[in-house]
């Protein structure tokens, strides 16, 4: 058996029909209609025939992911895979983590990923803040002229680590715009405004990771079962305490995926499964490090390819 580790998306690898060849699987059918009972509506439906509009929006979307992620989760263990050595979702993905870890009930990750959208989209008036995808620059550099360009009550910030050379940055809609323009400046080989309604991983997320908190309060988590490396440090944690404050953190802290994917590997995984829809991650995982082999599940057939690349170990 090869070690594996688990890999889960975020927000944005979603698109109406996804998992539509993959709800007969009876691991994905009884994922779905745990959700559809958490959330009082029915999230089957709306995932395979949209509309898009409703999908999108961030408090249907990030139930709708996690959902997706769970089930392939669930699929591929029940298809013989073993246990992962080790978890790490990609912002929302955290979430799909926590449940694969054995911390969080589904249904409880279900209910509070939608207050967690909620939140989100409540924190920061639309227009306000802004995020853009900068491509062909050093961290430091971002880092850098984030702090130069930002001003009292207009800032931006480094928000998602993705790859070497892709760094996502979040803040102010008129800090945003500064950067970007200094960034072009710099040499950077494009800078693409992403199509968000809320600045994530950054300091305006305040009063979210505060409700955020509230409502962590009235659940029961576990300790890990196996390592999950989070967002905010990249570190390897299974304390209760020490993961409820990385949840809250991680909305007012940048994503650390490319020192998360290094751990992983440190730790043993030779293979990343990417449990969820699309391909986002094993796209960054790639350009992490080419040495590092990926699959994906999100279908009957890539479930089968995944398990073979697990046993052929």
């Amino acid at each position: 058996m090869t070690q594996f580790a688990a890999v889960f998306p975020g927000q944005g690898s979603q698109a109406v029909g996804m998992f539509a060849t993959f709800m007969d699987h009876p691991e994905v059918a009884r994922t779905y209609a745990e959700a559809n009972e958490a959330l009082g509506y029915d999230l089957k439906a709306l995932t395979l025939n949209g509309p898009e509009s409703e999908l999108n929006k961030t408090e249907v979307t990030q139930p709708a992911i996690l959902t997706a992620s769970v089930a392939a989760f669930r699929a591929l263990q029940a298809a013989g895979a073993g246990a992962p050595c080790a978890v790490a979702g990609h912002s929302l993905g955290e979430y799909s983590a926590l449940v694969a870890a054995g911390v969080m009930a589904f249904a409880d990750a279900v209910r509070l990923v939608r207050l967690r959208g909620q939140a989100m989209q409540e924190a920061v008036p639309a227009g306000v803040g802004a995020m853009a995808a900068v491509l062909g620059l050093d961290d430091e550099v971002i880092v850098k002229v984030c702090a130069e360009v930002s001003k009292s009550g207009d800032m931006v910030y480094a928000a998602n680590f993705n790859t070497p050379g892709q760094v996502v940055i979040s803040g102010n809609a008129e800090a945003v715009k500064r950067a970007c323009d200094a960034f072009t400046e710099q040499g950077a080989k494009r800078v693409v405004p992403l199509a968000v309604s809320a600045p994530s991983h950054c300091p305006l997320m305040e009063s979210a990771a505060l409700r955020l908190k509230d409502e962590l309060e009235k659940i029961t988590l576990s300790e890990a079962k196996l390592d999950v490396y989070v967002n905010c440090s990249a570190k390897p944690l299974r304390q209760v305490s020490e993961l409820k404050a990385a949840l809250i953190a991680q909305l007012t802290e940048p994503v650390r995926w490319v020192q998360c994917v290094k751990g992983m590997q440190s730790a043993g995984a030779a293979l990343m499964v990417e449990c969820g829809p699309n391909k986002v991650l094993s796209g960054l995982i790639r350009r992490i490090d080419k040495s590092i082999a990926v699959a994906n599940v999100n279908d009957p057939a890539s479930l089968d390819k995944a398990v073979a690349q697990i046993k052929e170990g």
